[in-house]
């Protein structure tokens, strides 16, 4: 598929009535993973980058250039349509242009932009805190005026229910509609009424959901205008805890053998390594 198509898939699933959830991915073995699944959305997360590219936490020091090329490879290998979670846009309005540029190119689907305070200000402590909303707003139209391919998905994200509650939540994310967004993403969500209040604020754009209280179920965020639940990254620690028990067992003397019910066979293997595809390459071109 070409980076437009696969644009216009995840706009399909914005215009579309269901709320889905994308797959979690963070290199090209991941992606292809997710799509033998039967995954055609993967999400690259900052937090999943930073910690599979630098092993770091989620604290803003993976740098553009780094989560262009991670973005690169991902797309390269499969043909997931790949949403991003581009933080802050990796500095002020002329970085978020910036960002914008680097991510298109590198293939992706389409990304959000948050107004949240990042990297975390000197004196903050652990509390989270909001640009203002001029800057916030600021951030969008940059977004928006560096975008070259117009099915390239820019959302606009916000941290707001958290800290400024529905009233301010419903501003910002209006703000942010207005200014010409393809979607709006609150994270943390309290209730559906939020929901209900975002929806009635924003044109009936779609909805990108943070997190959500675990008793709503996803058909009825569906109805309220939500297209996308992202519900953490589970994965990631599936496979970090999968890489420290084989290790250990591998480390005690265990035997390669006694792993065989736990890891992918040789044939699974190939399959996902396209072994047949470089085979006939081989054949075709180095005979």
């Amino acid at each position: 598929m070409t980076p437009t198509e696969r644009r216009e898939r995840l706009r399909a699933v914005l215009a579309g009535n269901a709320c889905i959830t994308p797959a979690s991915v963070w290199d090209p073995l991941s992606a292809r993973v997710a799509e033998s699944v039967g995954f055609e959305v993967g999400m690259l997360a900052g937090s999943v980058a930073s910690a599979t590219t630098l092993a770091a936490p989620d604290l803003i020091v993976l740098t553009l250039t780094e989560f262009a090329d991670q973005i690169r490879r991902i797309t390269r290998a499969s043909d997931l349509s790949l949403m991003l979670d581009a933080d802050h846009g990796y500095g002020n309005a002329l970085n978020v242009r910036r960002t914008i540029e680097e991510c298109e190119h590198a293939g992706a689907a389409g990304l959000s932009i948050e107004d949240t305070a990042l990297p975390i200000p000197f004196g903050s402590g652990e509390g989270e805190t909001l640009l203002s909303l001029e800057e916030g707003v600021g951030k969008m139209k940059a977004a928006l005026s560096a975008r070259r391919d117009k099915s390239f998905v820019i959302a606009g994200r916000t941290s707001a229910p958290r800290i400024e509650g529905t009233e301010g939540t419903v501003r910002r994310l209006k703000a942010y509609a207005e200014a010409g967004v393809d979607a709006v993403f609150a994270v943390g969500l309290e209730s559906v009424e939020q929901l209900d209040a975002i929806r009635a604020a924003t044109g009936r754009l779609p909805i990108i959901v943070g997190s959500a209280p675990a008793s709503v179920p996803r058909d009825e965020l569906a109805k309220r205008g939500a297209r996308i639940l992202i519900q953490g990254h589970p994965v990631l620690a599936a496979v970090a805890k999968a890489l420290h028990e084989t290790y250990a067992h591998l480390h005690s003397g265990g035997k390669p053998a006694d792993l065989a019910p736990r890891i992918a066979t040789n044939k699974e293997m190939d399959a996902l390594l396209r072994a047949d595809q470089y085979k006939a390459w081989r054949k075709e071109f180095l005979s």
